[in-house]
């Protein structure tokens, strides 16, 4: 069993132990060398517990024995030490946190681009239009799709007569249909755009119901049929178009809604945190029962 599957079981089974346990199971997670060098009875020690409590962690794992348990951390640190195996496993590492290093500098960028293509203007005209409408319905297709969500969720919690555009029961035209020019049509979708997101949005536009837009370019066919048009970058040395651009301007989109909104979204949040307490919508852990 490699050392990663033990952590995996730790993990999947720590709050179904006893406190006892979890003690232990604590110190064999944070101390992978000394639980493969040392014996069960100074293992037992340096965490605090009894000796048999670590043979009982080992049998709460699906273990046999304290032995089982430690060998994979033996392995872990034989393959540590051994020079072959530096060497071999060196430049994959290498290549990964390269990798890694290039996705990090894009997803900063991304950040930067909130600000560095948007004013302050700008978002807070965004903000307000979300705030003066009648009925504020978000659309994002494929990719777009969690960002369009997450601006609907929050916004929710923060003006009423929102809604997030689905077609799960072939609703598709009812939910535009019944846009008005009172209404705004929030927008998410960068290149390559959906072709239903551009339709829906050229629908709205010649039925003169405002679209606000965030989009990655002011080029795009979105950008040209709406009123308003927030911008964010999507680079990734990946094949996947990165969102963290797209998310941190939808979150920079609730905020100025947030502010700007006054005593009217103070009021509705209250009610809103009010209700979800009184359904008990969040999980409240319970004490664990003693061993």
């Amino acid at each position: 069993m490699p050392y990663s599957h033990l952590n995996q079981l730790l993990d999947k089974r720590f709050e179904r132990l006893s406190p006892e346990l979890q003690r232990a199971a604590r110190w064999v997670q944070a101390h992978p060398a000394e639980l493969g060098l040392q014996s069960m009875r100074q293992s037992a020690l340096a965490a605090g517990v009894a000796p048999a409590t670590m043979t009982r962690l080992a049998r709460a794992l699906g273990l046999d024995s304290f032995d089982a348990m430690r060998r994979p951390s033996k392995l872990a640190f034989a393959a540590s030490v051994d020079p072959a195996n530096q060497a071999a496993s060196a430049a994959p590492t290498r290549q990964v946190t390269e990798n890694f290093d290039r996705l990090a500098q894009a997803q900063a960028a991304n950040l930067d681009s909130v600000l560095s293509r948007n004013t302050a203007v700008q978002l807070q005209a965004a903000a307000q239009a979300i705030l003066a409408a009648r009925e504020v319905l978000f659309l994002g297709l494929r990719g777009s799709f969690s960002t369009a969500y997450h601006l609907y969720y929050t916004c929710d919690w923060l003006r009423a007569n929102t809604r997030l555009a689905t077609d799960a029961g072939g609703a598709w035209a009812d939910q535009l249909l019944a846009l008005r020019a009172s209404d705004l049509l929030v927008v998410v979708s960068q290149a390559p755009y959906t072709r239903q997101t551009v339709e829906a949005v050229q629908q709205a536009h010649d039925r003169g119901v405002p679209v606000l837009t965030l989009t990655d370019s002011s080029l795009s066919p979105l950008a040209r049929l709406a009123q308003q048009t927030l911008l964010f970058d999507t680079t990734s040395p990946s094949f996947f178009h990165s969102m963290t651009g797209a998310l941190a301007l939808a979150e920079t989109l609730v905020e100025c809604v947030a502010e700007q909104g006054g005593a009217a979204v103070l009021q509705r949040l209250t009610q809103r945190q009010q209700g979800l307490q009184q359904a008990k919508a969040y999980w409240d852990k319970k004490p664990s029962r003693q061993e």
